[in-house]
């Protein structure tokens, strides 16, 4: 837990005038509580027992006064408290997400994205009330403890250590429910976990749910989910919940006690009954907030559950890391050098060597798995290679600074990527908007007509996911937003698949337009979109096993051949 408050001290500091605030309210809680608790003896003893009219009439002033203080204590600790917590919380997550934004593709790949929602949101909530609200509430019941400890005390120094004796019993059942409560709150955790991961993916994967009626497989996976949260939640609850009667049982022998104790007192006279009273009402108080205290020490092993979590997130480095050479501007080769590429204990490029030049369109053509991608993958640094070198203009690819090179290639997937903002800004995404320019690569990539049909033109917001463009649509985007910055080295991976065959031919006259000055890699299933590309390179296993024009390889790649006739069938 030291650590845990170690870690966030640093946050503190910006907030010092609101934890003042806060300390203020702390401090009228915690008087007016014992002062309610004090208030009982001259209301018995000079009210009750002594008739004492002057105090009838100064007791409700006093008692509206303690409570007036205690509520408006509680509210200004809790305004403050809370804004805190807010923050601090909103700074974290902003921290964490920026932070997993720069770790590898690697990471990405091996974590479910609701996993990272979930870390996002779910832990970083959990820890919010520990950082502010169990701070500020351990405060609040300690004084409270204290002022009503010394209370007792000053009535009674005997009759106290019967009261008190007793709590140093519920320390060990209590550190034990704690460290219990750690693990469960670990657990319901990872079960949310799960349940984010399963309902991101049934979300993202609903048309495939639909087109293969599995509603019923996916309900029953995540109700499976959601059941193992449920009971992890109610171990936790259960767990948690015996802290209350535990203290009750431990609290009724203290006060069985006083009881013994403090009744024959006040027989023989020894005490008062107003004492007697005070005493006890501060006796009933003081179990109030030592119970709160426990219940809280339960709660934090919630927060450092989670905060073990979200450190694991920050714990994660970038292995990839950058150059500080800014990319050239002007790229006249790529060689790839005796290239190896390893993922886990898959090898997935086996010593590729080839060099593309400026003006050039290669097309790397093969059965899925062959190491197109892998190749293109490296070219962008998603991965780096396991060994050997890619040079640009005889310079290591490693040495670039990641931004910069990044900054000149345009890739073009398969899978479309949409945001949930206007035409313009999915085009121009990452850079500030120039709607001229916008329009240009519109036309370039033969999207601007439907566009400009729709009502709002490129302002026009697209759904998440561009549900609302026809998947040819969607890719006339990406090729646009690929045209947008003008690269250097332009990536498509059968970026033309999801057209109609009138608007696969424009775009590829259009790829050959704008690659008159560029590196231009193609990935394609389909042999029609690289007819204009000047070499191709068949990959096989993670080897280049052929490379030339299509003439030369249909002379002497059985390979490329059999490619071929399977695309002329």
């Amino acid at each position: 837990m030291r650590d845990f408050f170690k870690q966030y001290a640093p946050y503190y500091k910006n907030y010092i005038l609101y934890f003042f605030y806060s300390f203020i309210g702390i401090i009228l809680v915690s008087a007016s509580t014992s002062g309610t608790a004090y208030a009982i003896q001259p209301l018995l003893d000079d009210i009750f027992i002594n008739k004492d009219e002057k105090m009838l009439h100064i007791m409700p002033f006093i008692i509206i006064a303690l409570y007036a203080a205690k509520g408006f204590g509680g509210y200004i600790q809790a305004y403050y408290i809370s804004y805190i917590g807010q923050d601090i919380t909103r700074i974290v997550r902003d921290k964490l997400f920026s932070h997993i934004l720069t770790l590898d593709m690697d990471f990405f790949q091996k974590k479910h994205g609701g996993e990272l929602v979930s870390r996002i949101t779910n832990d970083i909530n959990r820890i919010q009330r520990a950082i502010s609200n169990s701070v500020a509430e351990f405060i609040r019941e300690s004084l409270t403890i204290v002022g009503l400890v010394a209370l007792v005390i000053y009535h009674s120094p005997e009759l106290a250590f019967y009261g008190l004796i007793v709590l140093p019993l519920a320390i060990l059942p209590l550190s034990k429910l704690a460290k219990r409560m750690k693990k469960l709150s670990f657990k319901s955790q990872e079960s949310n976990s799960n349940i984010t991961t399963s309902l991101s993916e049934s979300f993202n994967n609903i048309e495939i749910i639909k087109a293969n009626s599995s509603e019923k497989i996916e309900a029953t996976k995540f109700s499976i989910h959601n059941m193992i949260f449920f009971k992890y939640n109610m171990k936790a609850l259960k767990t948690n919940g015996l802290t209350s009667p535990l203290m009750e049982v431990i609290g009724s022998l203290a006060f069985a006690a006083v009881i013994v104790v403090g009744g024959s007192k006040v027989i023989s006279g020894e005490l008062s009954t107003g004492t007697f009273s005070s005493f006890i009402a501060a006796l009933f108080m003081l179990y109030t907030p030592i119970k709160k205290l426990s219940s809280l020490y339960n709660n934090m092993q919630d927060a450092l559950a989670a905060n073990e979590r979200i450190n694991d997130m920050f714990a994660q480095k970038a292995i990839i890391t950058s150059g500080e050479v800014i990319f050239p501007s002007n790229i006249q080769t790529i060689n790839f050098k005796d290239v190896f590429l390893k993922y886990d204990d898959f090898i997935a490029l086996k010593g590729i060597n080839l060099e593309v030049k400026k003006g050039e369109t290669i097309a790397l053509v093969g059965d899925s798995g062959g190491g197109k991608s892998s190749l293109i993958n490296l070219v962008i640094r998603f991965y780096d290679t396991t060994s050997g070198n890619i040079l640009l203009n005889d310079t290591s690819i490693k040495d670039f600074d990641i931004k910069s090179l990044r900054e000149n290639i345009s890739i073009v997937t398969q899978r479309v990527y949409i945001f949930n903002d206007t035409i313009a800004s999915n085009v121009a995404y990452g850079y500030e908007i120039d709607e001229i320019r916008v329009i240009e690569v519109l036309k370039q990539a033969h999207a601007y007509d439907f566009v400009m049909k729709m009502k709002k033109g490129i302002n026009t917001i697209l759904d998440e996911f561009g549900t609302n463009l026809s998947g040819g649509q969607r890719q006339r985007i990406a090729i646009a937003r690929a045209l947008y910055k003008n690269p250097q080295i332009l990536i498509l991976d059968e970026a033309t698949s999801a057209l109609d065959n009138e608007s696969e031919s424009i775009i590829s006259e259009v790829i050959q337009e704008v690659s008159t000055n560029k590196i231009t890699f193609i990935i394609a299933h389909r042999l029609s979109t690289i007819k204009n590309a000047n070499k191709i390179a068949v990959f096989k296993d993670g080897e280049i096993i052929g490379l030339g024009s299509e003439k030369e390889l249909l002379n002497s790649c059985k390979e490329y051949q059999r490619l071929y006739n399977l695309a002329n069938i």
